[in-house]
């Protein structure tokens, strides 16, 4: 009966979505021109699928441009298709072309696929042929979310005149390295796999046996085919909690039997290997010369390297009037959710209030400046949303001019395993060092439970959720302060240094900053993680020696979080966060071809020569 109703609801979203599509589509056709499955020329002559929908009639305009790997075909169903059309009706009616194209190797789009569409020219070229049609102006905008939005920044960079403006929005996976950030596209954190792009490869990569269409099918053809044949997999079912689990790490998607693709090579990369500098990541000795609003998400996969680009593009963008044409916006939301936020917004267990904004007009204002040249309205460079206070707030820079960065120390009896140990979190250096010992077995890693994270399918939930039972583990060190005496805001970016010993080669250490309400609910903020051979740079690796004490300097964290009076500031100290990350099976081997871990043995140290620290952003809030 549970089965049938199931499938009764699952008939019914289909059937709404593609009630919702055909409306979209007619609506459309009333207003526009629609051109589907031109086949857009590249310099090596390998052609891109691409549908154009244009305001009828003989005038010009200019082209908001999205290019993404996922499926458009207006005569598939589903939230992706409709969401699609429904951009191209709300661009045609605001007096733009709307041109959505696949990367190269994706459906109807020749060639071999990699991730972000490489090669780089593929955007160049695309701009250089829409430029020359009789209905343009001249002028392009990028809009995008995720993998359509993550190609932008490195095509900026070979800066097109014709390219105007960008609106990036959760776009983690087209950063490179950037200052102290080498997560090359996410695939790292601390020299740390993240373990989402096993489940979204899984489900994204095609084939390397995959068919293929006749070389230079027509135009005619792909129209009349796309009705009933895409070039879509179909791809099994897959419990990703299971699946994340299988060891060696490099087989996760071939134990599913599944596609062959650029999976297989990218795991073997490590964090600084050549290949990450030869693909569609943005790094930071980049140029970047184009006026962009970025939008970023506090539970996101990459909050902080996202912030972090805005930052750097105001101080390097190469013109000084685009330097101060770079605009923020941080939302409460999981990774590209931001519409989706209502008047009681939870994420994950947490509600977080009205986060609403009406991003339309954000983003359609900012294109008729920069395309059409009207007025932009008066708005803050930077927009975020404190949790926990709950509201929007304004600056003029990230992090807020008047944050400043506060040092808590570790400290304990030498028992601060679990919830109940004697853990603290204290203003002032311990003189005494009682270290805080733990065992990590990777054979028994610490669950990922909620978090700041994308795309991994049914293994994680993102959000905030109430961590009290995770950290009644032995392998979970707690650090709490005192309840606080007054309301505390926390808003920039999340400093912190551990001092180590493990008798492993190689182990991994890992943080997580946590809001205590005085009933005890403990909700996470945001996580991070460092691969100890990588302390000393990810151009090489380092190995530990059992008895010495080692100075790790961790990935910096970001957050806006508002702890009440009563409230206490938590971390949690761990060696894993599983599957948000791969586990360290502390061998000191590569990880991604091992099946078999060693127990290692780990000690956090904190002293007047060991200073383990956490160092928060606190803004003075005006009374």
């Amino acid at each position: 009966m549970k089965l049938k109703m199931l499938c009764v609801v699952m008939l019914c979203y289909a059937a709404g979505y593609a009630q919702e599509k055909e409306n979209i589509l007619e609506q459309l056709k009333k207003v526009a021109v629609v051109e589907q499955k031109v086949m857009m020329p590249m310099r090596d002559s390998i052609r891109l699928a691409t549908d154009i929908y244009r305001p009828k009639g003989d005038g010009k305009y200019p082209v908001i441009f999205s290019r993404t790997p996922y499926n458009f075909n207006s005569y598939r169903d589903g939230e992706l298709v409709t969401r699609s059309l429904q951009t191209a009706l709300d661009v045609v009616n605001r007096g733009y072309v709307y041109v959505v194209q696949n990367e190269r190797g994706r459906f109807f789009s020749e060639g071999e696929w990699d991730i972000l569409g490489t090669p780089l020219t593929d955007g160049y070229d695309a701009f250089d042929w829409m430029t020359k049609q009789s209905w343009s102006n001249g002028k392009i905008g990028l809009l995008g979310c995720s993998s359509t939005a993550e190609w932008q920044m490195a095509v900026a960079s070979l800066e097109h005149p014709a390219l105007a403006a960008m609106v990036p929005q959760s776009f983690g996976a087209g950063v490179g390295r950037l200052g102290k950030y080498y997560e090359q596209g996410n695939w790292y954190r601390g020299g740390a796999v993240q373990m989402l792009f096993a489940a979204w490869l899984y489900g994204t990569q095609h084939d390397v046996a995959k068919p293929n269409l006749p070389a230079n099918v027509s135009q005619q053809d792909l129209q009349r085919i796309q009705k009933f044949y895409d070039m879509a997999p179909r791809y099994p079912k897959v419990d990703w909690k299971e699946g994340l689990s299988h060891l060696p790490t490099q087989d996760i998607i071939k134990a599913q039997d599944g596609p062959v693709g650029v999976y297989e090579k990218m795991v073997r990369r490590t964090p600084n290997d050549p290949a990450w500098y030869e693909g569609g990541l943005y790094h930071d000795n980049m140029p970047f010369n184009t006026p962009s609003f970025w939008f970023v998400s506090w539970y996101d996969v990459s909050s902080s390297p996202n912030i972090e680009l805005y930052n750097h593009v105001r101080k390097n963008a190469k013109d000084p009037k685009v330097r101060d044409s770079q605009y923020l916006v941080i939302a409460p939301t999981l990774h590209c959710a931001y519409t989706r936020a209502t008047e009681n917004t939870i994420v994950g267990e947490r509600s977080v209030g009205d986060a609403r904004l009406d991003y339309n007009e954000l983003v359609y204002g900012w294109f008729d400046h920069w395309l059409k040249g009207e007025p932009l309205k008066d708005m803050p460079k930077v927009r975020y949303y404190t949790m926990g206070s709950n509201k929007w707030q304004t600056s003029d820079v990230w992090p807020p001019a008047n944050a400043v960065m506060t040092s808590y120390y570790l400290d304990s009896k030498g028992q601060a395993n679990t919830l109940n140990g004697n853990g603290k979190l204290v203003t002032k250096k311990p003189s005494k060092d009682n270290p805080d010992s733990f065992t990590y077995d990777p054979m028994n890693p610490v669950i990922s439970y909620g978090g700041n994270v994308c795309c991994t399918g049914t293994a994680i939930q993102g959000g905030a959720f109430d961590q009290q039972e995770m950290e009644k583990r032995e392998d979970i060190l707690v650090y709490t302060t005192e309840p606080l005496t007054e309301g505390v805001e926390v808003s920039g970016f999340i400093e912190s240094t551990l001092f180590v010993s493990s008798d492993a080669k190689d182990t991994d250490f890992t943080i997580k900053v946590i809001d205590v309400y005085p009933d005890g609910k403990a909700y996470n903020l945001d996580e991070t993680i460092q691969r100890v051979r990588y302390r000393e740079g990810y151009d090489k690796e380092v190995f530990m020696e059992q008895g010495k004490v080692y100075k790790v300097e961790l990935t910096p964290m970001s957050t806006s979080n508002y702890f009440e009076k009563g409230h206490r500031i938590r971390i949690e100290i761990s060696s894993s966060n599983f599957p948000r990350f791969d586990r360290n099976l502390n061998t000191g081997g590569k990880n991604y071809d091992e099946s078999v871990g060693k127990i290692a043995h780990n000690k956090i140290h904190h002293a007047s020569q060991y200073p383990s620290s956490i160092r928060l952003p606190i803004v003075k809030v005006k009374k």
